[in-house]
């Protein structure tokens, strides 16, 4: 639930940093579908979040990094990027 919870916080925030509605997102999906994904009461596809950042103009490791970032606040999010660039690094 906390990382249903992150999701909610990081596209909201998000929304409103580039100064976009729930209906400036209904391209793809309707305002009550966004509205649900903002209280938490659903969680996203993959595909979803990647026609939702589209919209928004972002990468979708934004979003998903600001959702683990709100999801695990003790947790260092700097940390877990360099573990993650390093272990794609040795792929």
């Amino acid at each position: 639930m906390e990382t249903r919870l992150g999701f909610a916080k990081a596209l909201k925030n998000l929304r409103k940093k580039k100064g976009l509605t729930q209906e400036d997102l209904s391209e793809y999906s309707s305002r009550t579908y966004i509205s649900s994904l903002e209280r938490a009461i659903k969680s996203p596809t993959l595909d979803k979040i990647d026609e939702i950042s589209e919209m928004m103009d972002i990468h979708p490791l934004e979003l998903l990094i600001l959702t683990y970032k709100y999801a695990s606040p003790r947790k260092s999010i700097n940390k877990a990027i360099t573990k993650i660039l390093s272990n794609i690094e040795s792929s």
